[in-house]
Formats: structure tokens, sequence, C-alpha cells
């Protein structure tokens, strides 16, 4: 179960917990005050500083040190994160506020009330801290446990109870729950990628898809392989047919009211992508479960926006599909036509992801959005470009653009990308309208954007996300961010629709 968050304006001298939170900034001599270290230090008769000075703390950003208060204060425990060096105007972002809440809930595993002072970094609290506070501690509390036959007894779990000290408890309550709506749909979006192949199969995710968004009201279609054939979704169709496990469409639609605007979301759903018969390599095969975490991002995403109420439509589309080697796989050479008619050769069956995506972006357009937000893991190329932690956006100049700031504001790291004319050639085909892979492995993700771009109709504004290596966190955890799936861009893709919306 996911911890209990709420807000207090008593002061701390009156509050009681297993731990107490503050931050401190990484200064040239030493950790650097906060507003929040400070009230604890009074509390511990001004040995705060000098205690983490003696335990070699230097405020660094995911560093947490623990010390007792030796009865000085009503926690046992103070936990203090590093929040890394100060910006020019001697402040902490909020995403470094967010990295430090959820390395601290990391870090206190085993306690059961965690009271936080993080709020306070920048003084006065305001939305943008608590926002950041509440989203870090939530996300670095998330563990998944569903597969573990044997949880030993008295292991560490995360808080079961985070509360922030703020100036007006009241004030801070909508903004609370904002914060637990977004921390559901990131879990949810973990949850799903972390769930193995066997269990998560195409209809098993459109079985759970369509039961989360009838859960906040959503309008729920599936569509069946059968349905597929009829309706012409011949690239979706492609991927699967080389598994037992058959293709599946899923539709999530929620009416805002008062809404002006419609958005179209489309995401990938590889259940599981072994390269087809273009077969991956054996090593580290087994992290292509996560070959669907775009599809779960819009799953969770157009429930969230139901959960919030938003005024605008939103409808996501998601093709779900098994990549698998078989007799019926299908191969390199096959000319594939997909739902708005256009026809690919196959040049790769590795490159699956562009292939139900065309579908799929076919059909979101018939719906006439005013834009359309698509996310993938779409190439590794992205990696090799922009490292594991740094998606890249590409689409019409303005609505990538704008993607890119929200995920500077939401904290999920994403770089604008071109789309170069010459590298729209490497597509030719000499039989079919274009190819589906280039040979030429050289901006392997911007020939990914030119393929999808050719079933984007004129004049809509859109954009891809490509999350390969963001999505999934093969690493050690770090900040809010376990190992595993990440949740990535749920929050970019909030704070992109909520932008629109205001716009309008």
């Amino acid at each position: 179960m996911p911890p209990t968050i709420t807000a207090t304006d008593h002061p701390l001298e009156k509050l009681t917990g297993d731990a107490v939170v503050v931050a401190v900034g990484k200064g040239p001599d030493g950790p650097l005050p906060t507003p929040g270290a400070e009230a604890v230090d009074r509390l511990l008769g001004g040995r705060l500083l000098p205690a983490l000075a003696d335990l070699g703390a230097r405020g660094a950003e995911d560093e947490v040190t623990r010390m007792p208060s030796f009865g000085q204060g009503p926690f046992p425990v103070v936990a203090v994160a590093g929040l890394g060096a100060p910006d020019a105007s001697g402040g902490y972002r909020p995403e470094a506020v967010r990295r430090a809440a959820g390395a601290a809930s990391r870090a206190l595993g085993g306690r059961r009330a965690v009271v936080s002072l993080l709020a306070a970094v920048g003084g006065t609290p305001d939305a943008d801290r608590l926002h950041a506070v509440g989203e870090g501690a939530l996300l670095g509390a998330y563990e998944f446990t569903a597969y573990k036959s044997d949880l030993p007894a008295g292991r560490p779990v995360p808080p079961s109870e985070i509360t922030i000290v703020v100036p007006d408890a009241g004030a801070a309550e909508d903004a609370l729950r904002r914060v637990r709506a977004v921390a559901d749909a990131v879990a949810l979006v973990r949850d799903l990628v972390n769930t193995p192949p066997n269990d998560l199969y195409p209809a098993e995710l459109a079985a759970r898809g369509a039961a989360a968004g009838e859960k906040v009201g959503l309008a729920a279609e599936i569509l069946d392989e059968d349905a597929l054939a009829a309706g012409g979704y011949g690239g979706i169709l492609a991927v699967g047919q080389g598994s037992t496990r058959k293709p599946r469409l899923l539709r999530l639609a929620y009416s805002g009211r008062g809404a002006r605007r419609k958005i179209a979301l489309v995401g990938k759903g590889i259940t599981f992508d072994s390269g087809g018969l273009s077969i991956k390599p054996a090593l580290k095969m087994e992290d292509m479960k996560s070959d669907m975490a775009g599809a779960a991002a819009v799953i969770a995403t157009v429930c969230l926006v139901a959960q919030l109420r938003l005024p605008v439509d939103v409808v996501a589309t998601v093709p779900i599909a098994e990549n698998l080697p078989s007799g019926t796989a299908y191969r390199p050479a096959d000319v594939v036509t997909f739902r708005n008619g256009k026809k690919a050769e196959i040049t790769n069956t590795d490159a699956e992801g562009r292939v139900v995506l065309a579908d799929a972006i076919a059909r979101a357009a018939e719906d006439k959005p005013d834009y359309l937000l698509e996310t993938s893991t779409l190439t590794g190329a992205q990696m090799v470009a922009l490292g594991s932690r740094t998606a890249g956006v590409m689409g019409s100049d303005d609505l990538r653009d704008a993607v890119v700031a929200a995920s500077e504001r939401s904290g999920e790291g994403m770089w604008p990308m071109p789309l170069p004319a010459e590298l729209r050639k490497g597509l030719d085909s000499p039989i079919a309208d274009f190819v589906n892979a280039n040979a030429d492995r050289m901006g392997g993700m911007l020939v990914g954007g030119h393929f999808l771009k050719e079933f984007v109709p004129d004049g809509l504004p859109w954009a891809h996300i490509d999350i390969a290596g963001p999505s999934y966190n093969t690493g050690a955890p770090w900040g809010y961010t376990p190992k595993g799936g990440t949740g990535v861009p749920v929050r970019t893709l909030l704070a992109t629709i909520e932008a629109l919306v205001q716009k309008d």
C-alpha cells in the first residue's frame, strides 16, 4: 500500500513520528542550512551542522545522512537529504527538492511515520515545492513485491505515513489531492511495466487498461484480432501474428465538462519484444518486457486527466502486440498495408513499434483532434544519442517545445530533436511507399520520427516522445526513481495537457 500523505501547520515541537526529514545544500565548505534544517537545528541545540560535518556529509544530490536526535526532539531519527549546489539565485529547483524527498523516502525504510520540512527549503513553501516534496516522497516510497513469495519479517518497508509541515495546512490540501493522484498514476505505470510478460500479454494489458479507465468513468473499447482485421489495422496484425497471444487495440475516451479542445494520446504497447525474426541478442532481452511503457503511460494519463476533471476531451489509442519469431511471424521483405492505406516494406522486424503506432496514429487522427501526443520506447538510438535519463522529443516545433517545457516543470528530462529533411530519404522503398527501417544506422531516432510523421495529417500539431531509456531504470535506484519501471512520461504528459488547456 502507498503511504498516506497529509499536511500540518503545527509547530515541530508538538509533532511526533519515527523520523524527521530536512534538507541541506552543498556548499564549498560543507553543507548549507535551509529554513527547515534550522528548525531542527534549534531542537538539537545548534549541533546539526557540526554533526553533519563530523559524519562527512556534503549535501550532495541523492545523499541521505541519518543521525539520532539523542532525545532532543520528538523524533528518534533525523534524516538529512542533500539538495546539491544552489542555483545562481541561491535557491534550489523544485526537481532538486523532489529528488531529495524521494531519496529520503527510500532511505527511511521501516519507519512508520515521517515528518518532512523539505517544503520550507526556499523559505515559505510555494505550490511547486509542495508538489515536489509530496511527489518525491510518494514516488520514492514505491516498491513492487507482487512476485515475492517470501518477504522476510522485519524487512525495511517504505514509510506508511508522511506529514509535510507547511504554514497553512488547509490551503495545502488541494495541492496534496493532486499529488496523490499523480503518484497513483505513476505507480500504475510502474506496476504494469514491472509485470512479467507471461502475465501481461496483449489481451491482459488491454483488459487492465480498460478496467483502470472504467474505474474513473472512461468509455473503453477493445478491438480483438477479428475486429482489427475488419478495420484494416495491418500493422498491428503483422507485428502480432508471430505470437499465439493475439494483438489488441485499446481505446479510452474522456469528455471533460466545458472542453474546448480534443487531445489524442497514443502509446506503444509491445508486451514483449524479442525482435521477431530479426531477433535481438540474448543479453538483456529480459528488459524488453518494458516495451509497453508508452502504452502504460497514456493509459495512466487519460485516467489521471479524468480524475482531475480537466476541461478537455482526451482519447487514448493504444496498439498492443507481442513481437515473437515463429512460423507465422511477419518477415523482412513483407509489405504491410496500414489503416490509412499506406504501405511499408518491412526491412527489420525489430523496428516493430513504428509499425503498430502507424495504425494507431491513423486511427487517432480520424477523431479530428486539435493535438496529438505520442510516446513510445521507439529506438535504441535514443539512448545512444541522449543516454538513459533523457527522452528525445520530435514533431511540430511549437508542440515539441511545449512538451520539453512541460518536462522541465515536471522534472522528467527531455530534449528537443530535429527532423532533418535529408534523413527522410533513408525510408525510400523501391516497391512500397517506404521501408520501416533504414539500413544506415545514423540518426536512427530521427528516422523513426520521420516514419511516424508519414501518418500524421498535414496541419495537425503532434509530438513524439522517445522514452526507450528513461522509462525503465536498469541501474541502481536514485532520487525518487526505483529500479525497473519509472513512470516516465506521465507527469510531462499531464503538464503538457494542462498547459494546452490554459492556453485555450
